[in-house]
């Protein structure tokens, strides 16, 4: 870690400084800084060496489920995947997806359900997978068209998922289909479905410029007990709504990790490149951009460790999340370009450090709700805060 002076603002107690401190010694010695070409295998064994290592722990809830709370704590969500995302992009997306993928289960789930299945995600004994958009149900979860049908002790799941994270290696998927109780977001449920379940199938797999498990997924006439279902029938989209306010702070800070990454390399290139006499550090030029850059990081930093201690003190953050959301991710790509123009032709190499980074980061500006669905998030919650005010 480069500068930690981040972990001694108030958002964070010791226990939280000592994690990331802990976890940066560790992920030194057990994360490797590359991309085998097999991303399906190096995904499962990065859940088999972050499960063993203890730190799948802080991605459940409940001690008696294997979680290292009772509720998540999101701060040590947020420096766990920020610290990943300095070492490894893969590592910290492996980690995340344990999380969002079982995260209904968490919030949600009966006794029986966070039984069977928490203690195996925090064990990193199974993957898990969370299936929400749709092709024409990205954004506008209340498109969805894939169904859930009541068939007496059973439901019947008929449509397709796309763009889902672990697609093709998870044990099980947090599906969400339509149910039917109301209109819209209001009759859509949760289900578990496991990866065996005859009825399901991954139909094809997406490959994207920062290799990860992705794929789209086919339910058909997929038989699932009605025990399976996550939360009461119909609440599917406030589960998917929590789910996502706990793990969208991490997309922050999971930027955040990107940017500090790129931001050491640059300041590393920009003080021992030679140039004219000098180094590039010596030119203005280099140090406006590293001041901006700095800044960028810390506005973000400030953003995202706000929304994440107001939800570890029992707030709603929906407007809080979306503000750290869209600041980090949009910030960490202008701190990952400026790291490549600054290490010139070394930054389009393929491999290097910040070529990836420049990968890695532009999915997080659409992922779990672009750039423009967070703005359209905090300007309702805005308005919705100034009705009263009018009336």
């Amino acid at each position: 870690m480069a500068d930690t002076r981040y972990l001694d603002w108030p958002f964070f107690e010791p226990r939280h400084a000592e994690l990331a401190r802990t976890l940066d010694d560790w992920a030194g010695r057990h994360i490797a800084d590359m991309h085998g070409p097999d991303v399906d295998a190096e995904c499962r064994n990065l859940v088999k060496t972050l499960g063993p290592g203890g730190w799948l722990r802080h991605a459940v809830a409940g001690k008696a489920h294997g979680g290292a709370q009772e509720a998540i704590d999101t701060r040590a969500i947020c420096l766990i995947r920020e610290t990943l995302a300095r070492h490894s992009g893969l590592a910290d997306f492996a980690f995340a997806m344990q999380g969002l993928g079982s995260g209904a289960i968490s919030l949600a789930g009966s006794e029986m359900q966070r039984q069977k299945y928490l203690p195996r995600v925090a064990a990193g004994e199974a993957i898990s997978a969370f299936a929400l958009s749709e092709a024409e149900a990205g954004s506008d979860v209340a498109a969805m068209a894939c169904t859930a049908r009541a068939d007496g002790a059973h439901y019947v799941l008929d449509g397709e998922k796309t763009w889902i994270s672990n697609g093709g290696i998870a044990d099980f998927y947090v599906v969400f289909a339509r149910t039917g109780e109301a209109p819209g977001a209001r009759g859509i449920s949760a289900f578990i479905v496991e990866a065996h379940t005859p009825g399901f199938e991954v139909a094809e797999r997406i490959e994207l410029i920062a290799p990860h498990p992705l794929a789209r997924l086919r339910f058909t006439h997929c038989r699932v007990p009605a025990s399976q279902r996550v939360g009461a029938a119909g609440e599917g989209f406030k589960v998917a709504m929590r789910t996502l306010d706990v793990f969208r702070t991490s997309v922050a800070a999971a930027s955040l990790g990107f940017a500090r990454r790129a931001f050491d390399e640059a300041l590393q290139r920009a003080t021992t490149r030679k140039m004219f006499g000098g180094v590039l550090a010596d030119f203005q030029l280099t140090q406006a951009k590293l001041a901006q850059m700095a800044t960028a990081i810390d506005s973000a930093a400030l953003l995202t460790y706000r929304a994440a201690w107001m939800r570890d003190q029992g707030h709603n953050v929906t407007r809080e999340a979306a503000m750290a959301k869209m600041t980090a991710t949009e910030n960490a790509q202008q701190v990952i370009d400026a790291a490549v123009q600054m290490l010139g032709g070394l930054g389009v190499v393929s491999g290097q450090p910040v070529e990836r980074l420049y990968r890695e980061i532009r999915a997080l500006r659409i992922y779990e709700g672009a750039t423009e669905v967070q703005q359209l998030i905090i300007a309702r919650d805005l308005l919705r805060s100034a009705e009263p005010a009018q009336a």
